[in-house]
């Protein structure tokens, strides 16, 4: 599921996870905006954005592969 922290730029603990199955982010000249699939759902001045950081989780398998064989 895409993941997204965005850092304060002035690194005070400020720090925003957003997390969305549907999650998309934007960066122009002066925004960074996420959406879903219903459009826009949350955007900051680029000058408050120090950096924005995808941290997926990854996903486990729905089924293990089998070990393999030794012959």
């Amino acid at each position: 599921m895409p993941t997204y922290v965005i850092v304060h730029a002035e690194r005070r603990g400020d720090d925003v996870r957003l997390e969305d199955p549907h999650l998309a982010v934007d960066f122009t000249p002066h925004w960074v905006t996420f959406r879903d699939n219903d459009g826009p759902c949350y955007a900051v001045p680029r000058e408050q954005v120090a950096c924005v950081m995808r941290v997926d989780e990854e996903e486990e398998p729905e089924q293990p592969e089998p070990a393999p064989q030794k012959e």
